[in-house]
C-alpha cells in the first residue's frame, strides 16, 4: 500500500473499530494517527468514555502504524494506563516506534482528546509472524 486511500481501503475490514467511528489521519514509518468522535454510544454508566474505548483506538492505531506498508505484526502484550477522563468531544490516539527488533517491537501510543488532554498512554509489544 502507498497511499493513505489506500491503506484506508484496507483497514476498512477491521470492522469493530471502523464502525465505532475510528479513521485512519496520519501514516509514516513506523508511525500513525488514527482518531474518532466521541458519542453517547462511547459512554459508560457514569457518563464517562468507557475504558475499552480508549484501548481499541489504541489497538487500532498500534495496527495500522506496524501493518500498513507489510502485514504481519500482531499484539503479543498490551498495556494501558488511564490518565484522566476525556473532556473533549473526539480521541485521538498517536503510536510511535519505542523499539524495533527482529521479531519483536514495541511501540507507545498516547491517546489524547481534542482538548489537548493525556487522557492515557498504551505500550504494545508486537509478534512480528512475516
Amino acid at each position: 500500500m502507498e497511499t493513505i486511500e489506500e491503506v484506508r481501503e484496507f483497514f476498512k475490514k477491521d470492522r469493530y473499530a471502523t464502525e465505532s467511528g475510528m479513521v485512519i489521519d496520519e501514516i509514516g514509518d513506523k508511525y500513525a494517527k488514527c482518531s474518532m468522535d466521541l458519542t453517547e454510544m462511547h459512554q459508560n454508566a457514569v457518563g464517562a468514555v468507557m475504558g475499552g474505548v480508549y484501548f481499541v483506538l489504541a489497538d487500532f492505531t498500534f495496527a495500522v502504524a506496524n501493518n500498513w506498508k507489510e502485514q504481519g505484526c500482531v499484539s503479543l502484550n498490551s498495556n494501558i494506563t488511564y490518565l484522566t477522563p476525556a473532556k473533549g468531544k473526539r480521541l485521538i490516539g498517536e503510536a510511535t516506534c519505542i523499539k524495533d527488533g527482529r521479531t519483536t517491537n514495541l511501540f507507545r501510543i498516547d491517546i489524547r482528546d481534542d482538548l489537548d488532554n493525556l487522557c492515557a498512554t498504551v505500550n504494545i509489544t508486537g509478534f512480528k509472524k512475516r
